[in-house]
């Protein structure tokens, strides 16, 4: 059976409950027994999906939301120090708790595979959390993305696995002990916490190094930093890769694109098996196999795992039809990292044929851009046009000179057709303008970008 409430947990209070991490424990916790109250800048699909399991939803941060008899109030990084309900936590000497200990602590008395990678964790895991519910052994996960509703991001299982997304951004995925450890590539990013990569690869280290004893790391064999994570290890944990290296355990023989699906064909303990990946591209094939690999370290049986994998069509933002209108479909990508960016683009461009790709992109966070920026825009080349928005701030306050015109110039100096659009507003006029029927548009960026599919698609349909 699946671990109950953790006793300090009760009567947990969120700061910041809509986001995708702290919404998915809050919901846990709720689906557990417990009072679930919290506090988002602005209420949403997610805040009223919590507020249908029975947990209290405040909207705005103030001293008042906090109540007297809270057993803990639970924070991300994200969460400023003068933040009015920590200060009130403080008055009443209620204990306050990382987001990842949080989850921890949920994940406590289970079976834990923690998926962990720069770049497509939230795939990875959704692709094992719903093979694994296919197969009727009612796991509980905790994603960074929804699959199918709002708030449909975590889950109380009543098996014994529980499939966590593992957050590198904040170090904070050194706080669990998985069974199964997934590391899907390593690379720099999050400037704001990590110097260099030697410092990313130092924390990689920590996480495989809390797998329990007898426990197992999947790690891809055909990135470059994550077989450098293997060499360091060297050893240290049971290892299995998986890849299109002729050295991988668990072999990629062939990615054969079926449209906006895959085949995908593999050798695993020398036997080929075939399956079918209802998403496009190389790297959602590789995610697949990367799950099936881990699902195996687990004792899942391989057929009837990637039977099970087809179930999965997908996470919101990860290359999501939003829509179509007057002959042009609009897609939501979630690629903010320029390797994400290129990865998302080329699926696109092999799914697409001759149709044309436009990308709305957003640039997310300050940091980033100012030490990836030329990269994302030399990635927008392979769009056959895009706009750029002014870059999305979230948790970062504004760098001198670091704008989105970073990725403009980087990406006109590669040959790419782009224009600037700083008005959000203007963008649903400015696409009608662009596009003739069979295009395709990506709205791109882990920020609200994502809010202008609709408005596009509606403008289209005038």
């Amino acid at each position: 059976m699946a671990p109950g409430l953790p006793t300090a947990m009760d009567r947990p209070h969120f700061i910041g409950i809509g986001g995708a991490g702290m919404s998915g424990i809050a919901k846990i916790l709720a689906q557990r027994g417990a009072k679930v109250a919290g506090s988002d800048a602005k209420d949403s699909a997610t805040a009223e999906a919590l507020r249908a399991l029975g947990a209290t939803v405040h909207i705005g941060h103030a001293a008042e939301h906090l109540a007297d008899d809270a057993s803990c109030v639970v924070v991300s990084s994200a969460i400023r120090a003068d933040n009015p309900e920590l200060a009130r936590a403080a008055e009443l000497g209620v204990p306050v708790v990382h987001r990842s200990d949080a989850l921890a602590a949920l994940m406590d008395g289970a079976r834990p595979l923690a998926v962990a990678g720069t770049h497509g964790k939230t795939t990875t895991t959704s692709m094992l959390a719903v093979a694994l519910a296919e197969l009727g052994l009612d796991p509980s996960y905790a994603i960074g993305g929804d699959l199918d509703a709002p708030g449909s991001n975590a889950l109380h299982g009543d098996g014994e696995i529980f499939v966590a997304e593992a957050d590198e951004s904040d170090r904070s995925f050194h706080t669990y002990a998985p069974e199964v450890a997934v590391v899907l590539n390593v690379e720099l990013d999050h400037h704001a916490n990590y110097a260099s990569l030697e410092e990313i690869y130092e924390s990689f280290e920590t996480f495989a190094g809390r797998i329990v004893p007898g426990g197992t790391l999947v790690v891809s064999a055909d990135h470059e930093g994550a077989r450098e994570l293997t060499r360091r290890l060297a050893g240290a944990v049971r290892t299995v890769t998986y890849g299109e290296a002729a050295d991988a355990d668990v072999r990629i023989l062939s990615v054969v694109a079926r449209g906006l699906r895959s085949e995908v064909t593999v050798v695993l303990d020398g036997a080929e098996l075939t399956f079918t990946v209802s998403v496009p591209g190389r790297h959602y094939a590789s995610n697949a196999v990367a799950a099936l690999a881990a699902g195996v370290a687990l004792g899942v049986p391989a057929a009837d795992l990637a039977a099970a994998l087809a179930a999965y069509t997908g996470v919101k933002r990860r290359l999501q039809l939003k829509g179509e209108a007057a002959g042009v479909q609009v897609i939501d990508s979630y690629a903010h990292h320029p390797t994400e960016m290129t990865a998302d683009l080329e699926a696109m461009r092999a799914a697409a044929g001759d149709a044309r790709i436009l990308v709305v992109f957003q640039p997310h966070l300050f940091s980033r851009t100012q030490e990836l920026g030329k990269e994302m825009g030399q990635a927008l080349t392979l769009a056959d046009a895009s706009v750029v928005l002014d870059i999305y701030p979230a948790r970062e306050d504004p760098v001198p000179g670091v704008t989105s015109d970073l990725v403009i110039e980087a990406a006109r100096a590669a040959g790419a057709e782009v224009s600037a659009l700083r008005d959000p507003a203007r963008v649903p006029d400015a696409v009608a303008g662009m596009v003739r029927p069979g295009d395709l548009v990506l709205t791109m960026g882990a920020g609200d970008v994502t809010d202008l599919g609709p408005l596009i698609l509606d403008r289209l349909s005038k």
